[in-house]
C-alpha cells in the first residue's frame, strides 16, 4: 500500500466529525476515529506500541506500516480508529491512520557557556499549543523557516536548583530559540516534546513556570498548574490537538 501523505490525513480529518471516546459496552465502528494526540514510541521483541497521553497502551494491528521504522521513546502525533478494549494487556487494539514523529528532546542546562548558543530570538506561540502530558511538555509554534540552517528550539533549567525549585512551589523554566539570523519570512508549522523525567516533581510541586520571548507579546512567563485526577472533570479523556497541522516543512534541531 502506498503511503499516504500527512497533509492528506488531516484534510480527511478536518472534514469528518470528532470521534469521541466510547464506554466499553459501546464498541467501536469502523468509521470512528479520534482527533490527533500525543503519544510516545515503545519499542520491545521486535515490535512496537503507542503509550497514549489520552488513551493508554495502544496496540497497532496494521499490516500496512513496513514504512514507518518505530524508535523507543520517540514522540508522535498520532490519530486512530480504536477497535477493542483490554486487548492482551494493551488498553486498545487500534488501527493507526496517521502517524508522524515529533522532534524529542531532552531539558538542558542554561550556562553562561551555552547561553549564546540556546539563543533568545523570539517565537510565535498561540493560546493552548503548549501543553503537559505524558510526562512531557509539548509545543507547537509557528516557524519562520530558514534557508539553510536548521533553528534550534530548546527548553533549559538554570544552573542552581534553587533557582529551578522555587519558593513559589513551581519548577522554573525557559524556552530558548536561536534562528541563527537565518529566515525566509515563509511559516510552517514545526513541534517539539521535552521529556521532563530529568526534573523532580513532588507531592508539593503547584505546576511549572516557563519563560519565553514571544513575537508578539514580548519576554512572559506563562504557569502550567498541575491538576489531581479528581480535578480532571468529566470528558477530560479526549483532549486532542487544538488545530491541525502539517510537520512536513519543520526545520529543527
Amino acid at each position: 500500500m502506498k503511503k499516504v501523505h500527512w497533509f492528506v490525513l488531516l484534510l480527511c480529518l478536518a472534514l469528518s466529525p470528532v470521534f469521541q471516546s466510547c464506554d466499553d459496552g459501546d464498541g467501536y465502528s469502523i468509521g470512528d476515529f479520534t482527533p490527533p494526540l500525543w503519544a510516545t514510541v515503545r519499542v520491545g521483541g521486535g515490535a512496537f506500541y503507542l503509550d497514549c497521553d489520552v488513551w493508554g497502551t495502544l496496540w497497532p494491528v496494521n499490516t500496512d506500516m513496513g514504512w514507518y521504522t518505530p524508535v523507543d521513546g520517540q514522540r508522535v502525533i498520532t490519530y486512530f480508529n480504536p477497535l477493542w478494549d483490554n486487548y492482551e494487556g494493551y488498553d486498545h487494539a487500534v488501527k493507526i491512520l496517521g502517524i508522524q514523529n515529533v522532534l524529542t528532546k531532552q531539558v538542558e542546562t542554561l550556562t553562561p557557556e551555552t547561553d549564546e548558543e540556546f539563543g533568545n530570538d523570539s517565537v510565535t506561540i498561540y493560546q493552548g499549543d503548549i501543553s503537559i502530558s505524558g510526562g512531557y511538555m509539548n509545543i507547537i509554534f509557528l516557524q519562520n523557516l530558514p534557508a539553510k540552517e536548521k533553528h534550534r528550539i530548546s527548553l533549559v533549567r538554570p544552573q542552581d536548583d534553587a533557582e529551578l525549585y522555587g519558593e513559589d512551589g513551581y519548577v522554573h523554566l525557559e524556552l530558548r530559540y536561536n534562528d541563527y539570523d537565518d529566515v525566509t519570512g515563509y511559516g510552517n508549522w514545526g513541534a517539539v516534546s521535552y521529556n521532563l523525567s530529568s526534573l523532580n516533581f513532588t507531592d508539593a510541586t503547584k505546576g511549572i513556570k516557563l519563560k519565553l520571548n514571544s513575537s508578539v507579546n514580548g519576554e512572559v512567563e506563562v504557569a502550567f498548574d498541575f491538576v489531581s485526577s479528581d480535578d480532571e472533570g468529566e470528558g477530560s479523556s479526549e483532549k486532542g490537538l487544538q488545530r491541525n497541522v502539517d510537520l512536513s516543512k519543520i526545520q529543527l534541531k
